[in-house]
């Protein structure tokens, strides 16, 4: 673990970290949607969402602890910042010959809503991702990167799901239906980062130089 790989390798630090904060913003406005996938129910932002546990799990393996907050903070101002500008645009007047202000509020006015739940989410689940997989290092030491990222993506994605879906959708669906939206998210994305988990190795070494 290296907290000064970011200043050896500034542009690929950069680069992780755009992605990072990308991945989130564009995760919240999916998120709107509700769709299957594989008999799973999910709402659109699953689809991109796991990767930003892969750059997590990244960021502690890689940088530690005080470097992988600091980057959870701008993830988390990147969120805050998306909800507000949406939120602002929708209660601007709209120009007389536009007509899709219904359109507007019926997709992104969900948004601020799935922000609140997404922020205290995204909040609950990094930190605990973080957390954990810097807990089963220091357990293991440089063995078993497998364990440590699929381990914590387990403990992070669950905090991270169930707070998410609670403040999201509570109340606009039934509570069975709410729990295999649940349960469906948690498997989907742990599914994704234990088969994501070659693409991890390789960027490690690559943040730390090696490849």
């Amino acid at each position: 673990m290296n907290s000064s790989t970011h200043e050896t390798h500034p542009f690929r630090f950069t680069v992780l970290v755009t992605l990072f904060c990308i991945i989130l913003v564009i995760s919240n406005i999916a998120s709107t949607k509700m769709t299957y996938f594989a008999r799973l129910t999910l709402d659109g932002g699953t689809i991109l969402f796991p990767i930003s546990y892969i750059f997590g799990d990244i960021f502690a393996e890689v940088y530690g602890w005080k470097i992988s907050k600091k980057i959870i903070l701008l993830g988390f101002g990147a969120i805050v910042l998306n909800a507000l500008i949406l939120a602002v645009v929708q209660y601007m007047p709209a120009a007389s010959f536009w007509e899709n202000q219904n359109s507007y509020e019926a997709i992104l006015g969900l948004v601020p809503r799935i922000t609140l739940g997404s922020i205290f989410g995204y909040l609950a689940g990094s930190f605990s991702n973080a957390w954990s997989l810097l807990w089963i290092r220091r357990l293991t030491g440089e063995r078993w990167l497998a364990v440590r990222t699929i381990g914590s993506t387990l403990i992070g994605q669950t905090a991270d799901t169930v707070v998410f879906c609670t403040i999201a959708f509570l109340g606009t669906m039934g509570q069975i239906d709410l729990i295999h939206l649940a349960l469906s998210n948690i498997l989907f994305k742990v599914g994704v980062e234990a088969l994501c988990t070659p693409v991890t190795y390789r960027v490690i070494r690559w943040m730390r130089g090696r490849g």
